[in-house]
C-alpha cells in the first residue's frame, strides 16, 4: 500500500539526506550499539496514511506520522542486523501542520522524524508522564540538530542554522 508521493522532491529535495542524519541522530542518543540497524522511511502522501491508520490503528483519517515497530533495540539476546521498523510520513498533513503552526517543512519533517523514530526504541504519550518525557527527549535531540523546541508557540522561529548543523549546502 505505498506510494511514493512526488510532492516530496519538490517542497523539501533534501528529505532523504537530512532523514539520514536525523535518524542517525536518534540512533545515537539512544546509545545503540548494533553494528547494522535499519530503519525505513516512507514518504508518501494522506491517502497511503488514511489506509495505513484505518487498517492498524482502525482511524479513519490521515496523520501526520505514523510507526511500525519491528526488532526490539533493548533486546540483549538479539543478534545480527537490527531492524529497528517503519515510520510512514504523509505529505500534505504534515505542511499542512508546519504552515498551521508557523514552522518550516523542515523543521516540522525532522520533528517527526524523530517522534517516530523514539516510537520505534518504545517511547509513546499515552500518559501526561510519558508525553513529557517524550517531548523531552524529542527537545534535546532536535535542539542538537540545530532545530527550535517544536511545542514553542506557534509562529516562534523554528529553526536555528539547522542547514549548517546538518552539514547541508
Amino acid at each position: 500500500m505505498s506510494a511514493w508521493c512526488p510532492a516530496w522532491l519538490i517542497d523539501l529535495p533534501e528529505a532523504v539526506t537530512i532523514g539520514q542524519k536525523v535518524v542517525a541522530a536518534v540512533l545515537a542518543d539512544a546509545g545503540l550499539t548494533y553494528p547494522i540497524i535499519e530503519v525505513g522511511v516512507t514518504l508518501t502522501d494522506d491517502v497511503t496514511v488514511r489506509g495505513l491508520n484505518r487498517d492498524y490503528r482502525r482511524e479513519d483519517k490521515a496523520t501526520n506520522v505514523l510507526s511500525f515497530a519491528g526488532d526490539s533495540a533493548f533486546d540483549l539476546a538479539h543478534k545480527g542486523p537490527l531492524l529497528l521498523g517503519d515510520i510512514v510520513l504523509a505529505h500534505g498533513v504534515m505542511s499542512a501542520e508546519a504552515r498551521a503552526q508557523g514552522k518550516t517543512l523542515h523543521a516540522h519533517y525532522c520533528h517527526l522524524l524523530v517522534h517516530g523514530s523514539l516510537h520505534l526504541l518504545g517511547q509513546d504519550h499515552i500518559d501526561d508522564k510519558g508525553a513529557k518525557e517524550m517531548e523531552a527527549r524529542e527537545v534535546a535531540i532536535l535542539t542538537g540538530l540545530g532545530i527550535a523546541d517544536p511545542y514553542q508557540l506557534k509562529g516562534a522561529p523554528a529553526d536555528l542554522d539547522q542547514r549548517a548543523l546538518l552539514g547541508l549546502k
